[in-house]
């Protein structure tokens, strides 16, 4: 039932804008809890590396005097990955097009994360 309503969430956020390609919810340890992604793309790598990212951003924002993380963002010159947090226990992930428009993206996915967060 849950991982339903976390399929929903995702399938609703990758609806929600041409630019993004791929998402999924993780929780802060790394194990996948729901995913939209590409055929070919391991989840086990993709949780493991968005947690890694994930924890490292909570350490340099503590450490640089900049708060609370909120997200991380990669650029790559084939496009966006962004990580933010889904309560305490999650972590969403967003694979976006190089030519995204980054304003909607953050708000959509921040709708989501939200909703997430609710639901664990």
């Amino acid at each position: 039932m849950r991982s339903e309503m976390l399929n929903s969430i995702l399938s609703d956020l990758n609806g929600s804008s041409a630019d993004i390609e791929a998402s999924a919810v993780l929780s802060t340890d790394g194990l996948m809890m729901a995913s939209m992604l590409p055929a070919g793309m391991d989840e086990d790598r993709v949780g493991a590396m968005s947690a890694a990212m994930l924890s490292l951003g909570d350490r340099t924002a503590e450490e640089l005097a900049r708060g609370a993380l909120e997200q991380v963002l990669i650029k790559g010159a084939r496009g966006y990955i962004l990580m933010t947090h889904a309560g305490n226990e999650a972590v969403v992930t967003v694979l976006a097009k190089p030519n995204a428009r980054l304003g909607l993206i953050f708000l959509d996915v921040k709708r989501a994360a939200e909703n997430i967060g609710k639901i664990i």
